[in-house]
């Protein structure tokens, strides 16, 4: 679970998964490698709680949907924090906007595909939560990811964990798409 990449931190949630080939990921909000904007972050740690915007390209031929997913393996749990996981978007969405991971009725919250699902994170919100890393933890790494998928629809349950959505979208993987931006405590502020 080492990473060999070090601007992405000690911890490759991947590297222990079947390895499968990249494509394109861009944001207009955040970059591989740099701090996330204040934006990112969660309210109570100075930020908007915003989900970046997010678009993909140069997936695999063969891809029926997407899954987004946004984890923080540095988070001091023992298990990482998962700050966002959405399945079952159509293999024609290409981009999601800022802001569209807010809780249904939220503002922002209508901005998914109807047929999306976004799983409960690790606050049990139906949404993106933004960075809080606690005071002494150091840096994070916060793993924006976009799973091409060789299936139109994850049966999953919508009220199960993100780490569970993962374990059943395994098999279907075809190509991730990859930005790891950072953050630490105080710099949204």
């Amino acid at each position: 679970m080492t990473n060999k990449n070090p601007s992405r931190g000690d911890i490759d949630p991947y590297a222990r998964m079947r390895q499968v080939p990249g494509f394109t990921l861009r944001s207009a909000d955040i970059q591989d490698g740099e701090p996330l904007p204040a934006e990112q972050y969660a309210e109570a740690a100075g930020g908007s709680n915003r989900s970046p915007q997010l678009s993909w390209a140069d997936f695999p031929a063969g891809t029926k949907s997407f899954a987004v997913t946004c984890f923080d393996p540095d988070a001091p749990t023992g298990s990482g924090f998962w700050h966002w996981a959405v399945a079952n978007l159509p293999a024609s969405t290409l981009e999601l906007p800022a802001g569209a991971g807010a809780l249904a009725g939220a503002p922002g919250g209508a901005l998914l595909p109807a047929a999306a699902t976004t799983m409960p994170n690790e606050r049990r919100e139906r949404a993106f939560t933004g960075a809080a890393p606690p005071e002494g933890t150091g840096v994070h790494h916060y793993w924006f990811v976009v799973h091409a998928l060789g299936v139109e629809h994850l049966d999953i349950d919508p009220d199960l964990t993100p780490a569970v959505m993962g374990f059943m979208m395994r098999d279907a993987v075809l190509a991730r798409a990859v930005i790891v931006a950072t953050g630490e405590f105080g710099q949204a502020d």
